[in-house]
């Protein structure tokens, strides 16, 4: 990963949503290489409808996304092809193949992944239905890591596991940022993406109600807790 400083992600008015019907309206968002990035907002803020738009699930109801320096409008195979890893909010694994793998379905190194998390060596063989849902994300996350990607776009890692693990788990995102990796993630837990993350977008009502450094929203929490509030 050699991408620190370089523009990878961009939009520009982005308005996205459903059907031609907006949800989210005018965004204007960047990360660089070498930053990770958070989007936050209320239940319904149209978060994951975002990421959707930016790995190319969904197409952009006005706007524009640049990604990796070139604006695209390419369905999400492609983006990955460029470069793009997407972790959604539902663990893309294939529940009757072994660890080991799934931890091979993106052509990563398995001897990478295992690097990053060592406790799932000895669960290799264990098909990964079998797995705890700490273990089901470790495995996601590696296997997203190990194939080297630009730009990772993450949602809501953390639902339903313990602070334990989500605690690891953005450790190892934010070493992977460290390396020049591009992070954007959408996250629940406000003060822990805050603590790990160099920036921060807030939105509510469908718009960018805050933004900048970490640092400058954390002394914020009054207004990061009424854009909660009012949605």
């Amino acid at each position: 990963m050699n991408d620190h400083n370089e523009l990878l992600l961009q939009t520009s008015a982005l308005d996205v949503g459903y059907r031609g019907q907006a949800v989210v309206r005018g965004l204007d968002l960047a990360v660089r290489g070498g930053e990770m990035v958070c989007l936050l907002g209320a239940n319904g803020a149209g978060k994951t409808t975002v990421l959707q738009t930016l790995a190319g699930e969904l197409p952009a109801v006005a706007g524009a996304v640049r990604l990796f320096g070139q604006a695209t409008g390419a369905p999400l195979y492609r983006r990955v092809r460029q470069g793009l890893a997407y972790i959604t909010d539902e663990r893309s694994l294939i529940f009757g193949l072994s660890v080991r793998d799934n931890l091979s379905l993106r052509g990563g190194s398995v001897a990478a992944a295992l690097e990053l998390f060592p406790e799932l060596e000895p669960l290799l063989a264990r098909p990964a239905a079998l797995l705890s849902g700490g273990e089901q994300q470790m495995v996601t996350v590696a296997r997203s890591l190990a194939a080297s990607p630009r730009l990772l776009i993450a949602d809501e890692l953390s639902m339903g596991l313990a602070p334990r693990v989500v605690d690891r788990l953005l450790q190892r995102l934010r070493d992977a940022a460290d390396s020049g990796l591009a992070v954007l993630l959408v996250e629940q837990h406000v003060a822990k993406a805050l603590a790990c993350c160099d920036r921060g977008y807030v939105l509510s009502r469908g718009r960018l109600a805050l933004s900048g450094s970490s640092e400058a929203l954390q002394q914020r929490h009054q207004d990061i807790e009424k854009a909660y509030i009012t949605g």
